[in-house]
């Protein structure tokens, strides 16, 4: 059960502990930010939506912006983590490119739509926005750089210009496959970009400390 399913269940105006108040107010907020954007939502729908009365909102959110900044600091951390958890999940390089788009996909097609407010945003305008942004983006694409540079002869610079490759090929395909109505079952689109990004790296020559190819490269 969700927060928002908890408060609907009590009274109008009952009391919850502040921590689950937040949760409950994040969870109202996301839906009405993925629904109608930040420009169409108001705190009157957000309150509404919670079912607390707009003080009990400002109690917590000074304002509409640190209600979306609080929503994007979350769920940019989500997906650091999930590029992260990815990447620790196996020593296979071969199976670390597919859990990442895998991790990608994943967080694109979640029912609460929560990637539109990182990938779609329609705040990019707004600069603490942005920076959070950029800032997940940048996180994501060191992590899968760290992999690449300790594996292959690459200097820093350029693996980290092939991670954000990797992880911008990830994003956008998601991206796009979410928005044909997922066509193709989510394994096998899956599958498919991770085998063209696959196909890329390994042809990188490795470290010359390994001597060995990256683990399933053939």
């Amino acid at each position: 059960m969700t927060a928002i399913q908890e408060a609907q269940e009590r009274p109008r105006g009952a009391r919850l502990p502040r921590s689950a108040r937040r949760e409950q107010l994040l969870g109202a907020a996301q839906e009405v930010f993925v629904a109608q954007g930040y420009h169409a939502a108001a705190m009157d729908d957000i309150a509404d939506r919670a079912g607390v009365s707009k003080p009990v909102l400002y109690q917590h959110f000074p304002g509409k912006l640190e209600l979306y900044l609080a929503l994007l600091d979350k769920h940019c951390d989500a997906l650091v983590d999930a590029t992260r958890t990815a990447l620790e999940a196996t020593s296979d390089n071969k199976h670390r490119v597919a859990a990442t788009m895998e991790a990608y996909f994943h967080y694109v097609s979640s029912e609460s739509g929560a990637f539109r407010l990182v990938f779609e945003s329609d705040l990019t305008n707004e600069p603490a926005v942005r920076e959070r942004v950029e800032r997940a983006s940048d996180l994501s694409a060191t992590l899968v750089s760290k992999v690449i540079a300790e594996d292959t002869d690459l200097p820093e610079a350029e693996a980290k210009l092939l991670a954000a490759g990797v992880c911008g090929l990830a994003q956008i395909t998601a991206r796009y496959w979410l928005s044909q109505g997922r066509e193709i079952p989510r394994d096998e689109a899956v599958r498919l970009v991770a085998s063209l990004a696959w196909r890329g790296l390994k042809g990188f020559p490795m470290h010359p400390e390994t001597g060995e190819r990256p683990a399933g490269a053939e």
